[in-house]
C-alpha cells in the first residue's frame, strides 16, 4: 500500500476539506444565473424542455456516480430507485397529507436508499462486472411490483396516476417556474450534501475500496459497511430525482417511466461526464438531454426536417454508443476530465 494513501486513510487523521469545483466567484455566479438569471429570462419551453429534465437526470447521474464512480459498485438499478422513490412520496403525501412537501421528498429519498442497501447485500459475495446480475434483476422486480401490486397506486384503474398537487407554505409550485424552482432547490442541496460525504471518511472509504478492495480491507476500512452506505447513498439521491422526474416533469406516477432505459441514460450520463466527478454527473446530463435537441434543430435547419422522430432517435443511440466506446478506450474519465486538462494551460 502507498504511504501516501495508507497515511490519509489512517484513523484519527484530520483532513482540511477541499475546495468546491467551482469556487468564489465563479460559483456565486453560477447560482445567481440559477437562482436569478433564468427565472427573469426563461419561457415555458425552457423550463419543461431543457432545464428541469437536465437537473432531475443530472441528480439521477449523481447518485449512481456515488455508488458506481466513488464506490465502484456496479449497478443498473438506477429507475428501479428512482420508481420506489417517486412511489413513496407519493403515498407519503397521500396518505400522511400533514407532511409538507419537503419532507415527503426527503423521506421518499431515505426508503429508495432502504431498498437499496437490500439490493447492495449481493455485493457483500459479488464483486466487479457479475454485480450488475441482482441490481438488473431488482430493475425487473420493482417495476413488476409497482405494475401488479394495488396499493402502490392507490388502487387506481390505471397504472399512471396523477401527481398530487406541489404546494409548499401555502404557494403553488405547480407552474413551470415553480416546479423549476423546487427542482433546481432539491438538487442544490442534495449536491452540497454529496460533496460533503464524498469528502468525508466514508468518501475517502469508498475510494479506497474501489481502488483496491484487499488493499483496504488490509489497512482496516470497514469494506462491508462501506459498500453498503454506498448502495444506501447512491440510491437515496436516486430516489430523490424519481420523485421529482414524477413530480415537478411528468405530472404522474408511473413504474413505464422507470424502466432500464432509464437505468441506461444513468450510466451514460456518468460514462460521458465522468466517473468519480460530482461536476461530470452535471455535465453528462447536460450532454444526454441537449443532444436530442440539437439533432432535431440540425435535421429542420439542414435537411428541411427529412428526419422523423424515430430516425433520429435511432442516430442519437448510434452517437451515443461511439461516444461511449471512444471515451471508454481514449478518455475514461469523461468530458470532466477532459475540460479539466483544457483549463490548466488557460490558468
Amino acid at each position: 500500500m502507498p504511504p501516501a494513501l495508507a497515511a490519509a486513510l489512517a484513523p484519527g487523521r484530520r483532513l482540511a476539506l477541499p475546495p468546491l469545483p467551482l469556487r468564489g466567484a465563479g460559483l456565486a455566479l453560477l447560482l445567481g444565473l440559477a437562482f436569478v438569471a433564468i427565472p427573469l429570462t426563461a419561457n415555458d419551453y425552457w423550463y419543461n424542455a431543457i432545464l428541469i429534465p437536465f437537473l432531475i437526470m443530472a441528480l439521477a447521474g449523481l447518485g449512481l456516480n456515488l455508488t458506481m464512480g466513488y464506490a465502484g459498485q456496479a449497478s443498473l438499478g438506477t429507475g428501479a430507485f428512482m420508481a420506489v422513490g417517486a412511489y413513496a412520496t407519493y403515498n407519503l403525501l397521500l396518505r400522511l397529507p400533514e407532511l409538507p412537501l419537503p419532507v415527503s421528498l426527503a423521506g421518499g429519498g431515505l426508503i429508495a436508499g432502504a431498498v437499496g442497501l437490500v439490493v447492495g447485500l449481493p455485493s457483500l459475495r459479488i464483486k466487479g462486472f457479475y454485480l450488475i446480475a441482482p441490481t438488473l434483476a431488482a430493475q425487473f422486480l420493482i417495476e413488476w411490483v409497482f405494475n401488479g401490486v394495488g396499493w402502490f397506486s392507490n388502487y387506481a384503474s390505471s397504472s399512471a396516476i396523477s401527481a398530487p398537487r406541489l404546494v409548499f407554505l401555502g404557494h403553488d409550485l405547480s407552474s413551470p417556474a415553480g416546479r423549476y424552482a423546487l427542482t433546481l432547490t432539491s438538487v442544490t442541496l442534495v449536491t452540497v450534501l454529496a460533496w460533503r460525504l464524498v469528502h468525508s471518511q466514508t468518501g475517502r472509504n469508498w475510494r479506497a475500496v474501489r481502488d483496491g478492495e484487499t488493499a483496504a480491507a488490509v489497512i482496516g476500512v470497514p469494506v462491508a459497511r462501506a459498500k453498503l452506505s454506498a448502495f444506501f447513498a447512491g440510491a437515496a439521491v436516486s430516489g430523490v430525482a424519481g420523485a421529482l422526474w414524477a413530480f415537478a416533469y411528468l405530472g404522474t406516477v408511473d413504474a413505464r417511466s422507470f424502466d432500464l432505459d432509464r437505468s441506461f441514460q444513468a450510466m451514460f450520463i456518468i460514462i460521458i461526464g465522468g466517473l468519480g466527478s460530482l461536476s461530470g454527473s452535471f455535465i453528462g446530463a447536460a450532454f444526454i438531454v441537449l443532444t436530442p435537441i440539437l439533432l432535431t434543430h440540425l435535421s429542420n435547419a439542414g435537411l428541411g426536417g427529412s428526419l422523423d422522430g424515430g430516425q433520429i432517435s435511432n442516430l442519437q443511440r448510434i452517437l451515443f454508443g461511439a461516444l461511449i466506446i471512444g471515451f471508454l478506450i481514449k478518455e475514461p474519465n469523461g468530458l470532466a476530465a477532459l475540460l479539466g486538462r483544457l483549463r490548466r494551460p488557460a490558468r
